[in-house]
């Protein structure tokens, strides 16, 4: 058998402070998973089931540069805990993500009832950090981001509406969770539009941080 084409490389990710690397297998992320952020979107805070979206593999940006998306004038930044999971979907470590949302294309899905992946899943969507060996699940830790030094999102992975557990419980319900599946965790309130020629600056307590340029 031969391929017909070269196939894609393989979508890796950083171990910190380790010659390995991450083999991704899937992108998961959470919905509306602080109570602040599902406020200022205009949400009921409550705790009915989580509910989940995915992007895809290549979508993750690894080299901080992360080119202004096409077809929007509003594009927001969502700092997020990722979950990386390991062999038999325990929890390997955890990285700082960013979920890059152009807004006014998901206003506009959520209108007339439609999916999300144009708002979500496109290309460089997914700005992430290299993965911090963790032997469990991270239940709490302060989480900021800056733009261009102001700060526009403060939370705690503490304030979370479902912990880390209960998302890996309650997705493995839906998908078969495997080796390599990332899951962002949702992001707290502050979420704002960026520019060309802004610098994020997102860090997590006890994960470390993501520098990103808009260009």
């Amino acid at each position: 058998m031969s391929l017909a084409f070269p196939a894609a490389p393989q979508m890796m990710l950083p171990i910190a402070g380790s010659d390995e690397r991450f083999p991704v297998h899937r992108v998961y992320c959470v919905g509306r998973n602080y109570a602040e952020h599902v406020k200022e979107m205009g949400g009921e805070v409550g705790r009915d089931p989580p509910f989940f979206f995915a992007k895809p593999p290549d979508a993750l940006v690894t080299d901080g540069r992360l080119p202004y998306p096409t077809m929007s004038n509003d594009v927001h930044h969502e700092i997020e805990l990722v979950v990386a999971l390991g062999p038999d979907a325990r929890v390997f470590g955890h990285a700082v993500g960013l979920d890059i949302t152009r807004r006014d294309l998901q206003a506009a899905a959520k209108k007339l009832g439609r999916p999300w992946e144009t708002a979500k899943g496109f290309d460089h969507s997914a700005p992430i950090g290299p993965i911090v060996r963790h032997g469990s699940a991270l239940t709490s830790g302060a989480i900021t981001l800056d733009v261009n030094g102001q700060r526009r999102q403060t939370g705690d992975v503490a304030d979370m509406i479902w912990n880390i557990d209960e998302i890996i419980a309650e997705l493995g319900k839906l998908f078969a969770l495997k080796a390599g599946d990332l899951i962002f965790t949702g992001t707290p309130s502050g979420v704002s539009p960026i520019q060309r020629g802004d610098h994020l600056h997102a860090q997590i307590a006890g994960v470390g941080s993501l520098d990103v340029d808009v260009i």
